[in-house]
């Protein structure tokens, strides 16, 4: 496991924090020792959860190549048929995984082939799991196409914490299943829009592993 290099600068940040805060406490402060203590001691969580948010876990799935992966570590809180109006503009499969801040945060492609289609749209800071999230909140929208399954969009979403979508690869770029195609910073949310023959194989509120948990099946090579 390593660290993330999205979150060097706010760990050297807060590391540099920690230590002044500590520094000063163990100093100057007019407060018992053990008061001392146990606040230096919250801070050192405070770090640790923070150094723990920017883990980078080695994944690796042995899955076919006609299985769409999860693209993030999460709780699967929507699985619905819907019309996707921004690339597709017809109806697609959706999937959405709930990233809390205690969850990796990495973002990971759940399928190989070609990033056909890329845009970032500024946007609001709902709470990741309002149902206009998807629309108006900050998101990344990246699609993906397979040589033999065709296209699979999947959207990074800011959550009300939130506030930095960091998304890889330009289009045309020729992308692996289960790398890494981006990251968000804090609590969030990734959708995944599948096409209307794969069959799912989560169900709602079941936690999933980003590059792992497998999240469909395609039945059928695109025509």
């Amino acid at each position: 496991m390593t660290l993330h290099r999205e979150g060097i600068p706010t760990l050297l940040l807060g590391t540099a924090a920690f230590g002044f805060i500590a520094f000063a406490l163990l100093q100057w402060s007019p407060l018992p020792a053990v008061v001392n203590g146990f606040l230096i001691g919250l801070l050192a969580v405070v770090l640790g959860l923070l150094f723990w948010f920017f883990r980078v876990p080695r994944r690796h799935s042995q899955a076919a190549d006609n299985v769409a992966l999860a693209p993030c570590d999460g709780r699967v809180v929507v699985i619905e048929r819907v019309h996707e109006p921004e690339y597709f503009r017809d109806d697609r499969i959706q999937v959405s995984i709930f990233m809390s801040p205690l969850n990796v945060h990495v973002n990971w492609f759940p399928i190989g082939g070609t990033m056909a289609y890329k845009r970032y749209h500024a946007g609001k800071y709902l709470v990741a799991w309002h149902p206009k999230s998807s629309t108006e909140n900050e998101r990344s929208t990246v699609v993906v196409r397979h040589p033999q399954y065709g296209e699979v969009l999947f959207r990074q979403i800011a959550g009300a914490l939130a506030r930095r979508i960091c998304t890889y690869h330009a289009e045309g770029d020729p992308v692996d299943r289960a790398t890494e195609f981006g990251f968000i910073k804090f609590g969030s949310r990734v959708d995944i829009f599948l096409p209307l023959n794969a069959h799912v194989q989560v169900t709602i509120g079941q936690r999933v592993r980003g590059a792992e948990t497998p999240i469909a099946q395609f039945t059928s090579p695109t025509a």
